[in-house]
């Protein structure tokens, strides 16, 4: 499309010799923080059915993965039709039920077919040191525990079924209390602990097929609205947070969840 092709035009413009200054001072490293803030806006343009949000903020991550292509095509290292014809090669390769032998395969089956071609090429590759590497440490932790967990559970390390991990998140539970109580000096035990727990949360989030990310900002979404909710109607009242009890922001609040199942 003229219009993508016109995008690298202007990336490859603002990074050449009369092109901006912020722009050719970036590197690999330094827009690591852009394109995962872009990638996290895209997600919450799709939580708040959003599309003309939605459509800017996958404009905004398409620039940053042409903008990594254009440095690359600097250092002679691909350029962003490389990364197409990668992907596209990818895709055809994993879809054989469509681009190949034509079959209706179930969405489970669909994954388990991914995995297992994924697995094929992998053994054209020099075999890892470990299952777990190849999971980026870079990734926000609720991610990479879970990938951390999935990669794990292929090899057969993992729970046999939900109860199990209830139980295992419950014992963990326990012993975060137990370090508390303790009023231990040492608050490494009690980030230990708690630690263990969030790690048991994702365990269960997985066995119960819930994306630990979607469910927490989902979450986060939903005590954004209800705090919002709060300030508007004490400003209603015109008094200030600040000047109301605990007890009188929980009615509101209450209030807030009950009009959400209006």
């Amino acid at each position: 499309m003229k219009e993508i092709d016109e995008l690298i035009e202007i990336t490859a413009r603002l990074r050449g010799e009369n092109g901006c200054n912020w722009d050719k001072k970036q590197t690999y490293e330094s827009l690591k923080e852009f394109i995962i803030e872009e990638a996290y806006e895209v997600v919450d343009a799709v939580e708040s059915k959003n599309f003309e949000h939605m459509k800017e903020e996958l404009g905004d991550l398409l620039f940053n993965i042409i903008f990594y292509a254009q440095i690359a095509t600097e250092d002679n290292k691909f350029t962003i039709a490389d990364v197409a014809k990668d992907i596209s090669e990818k895709l055809i390769r994993r879809h054989p039920h469509v681009f190949n032998v034509p079959a209706n395969l179930t969405p489970d089956e669909v994954l388990a077919n991914w995995n297992k071609i994924k697995q094929q090429e992998k053994m054209n590759n020099p075999k890892p040191d470990s299952v777990l590497d190849g999971i980026p440490k870079s990734l926000p932790s609720i991610l990479r525990a879970e990938k951390l967990q999935k990669s794990a559970a292929k090899v057969g390390f993992d729970w046999a079924n939900v109860e199990d991990v209830k139980d295992k998140l419950q014992e963990e539970i326990d012993e975060l209390y137990e370090e508390i109580k303790s009023n231990n000096q040492d608050s490494n035990k009690v980030e230990d602990e708690l630690g263990d727990v969030l790690f048991s949360v994702i365990n269960l989030s997985r066995f119960l097929k819930i994306s630990p990310e979607v469910a927490l900002n989902r979450a986060n979404l939903k005590f954004t609205s209800r705090f919002q909710f709060i300030e508007k109607e004490v400003n209603a009242q015109n008094k200030k947070l600040e000047e109301m009890t605990l007890e009188e922001m929980d009615k509101i609040w209450d209030k807030a969840k009950l009009n959400e199942s209006i």
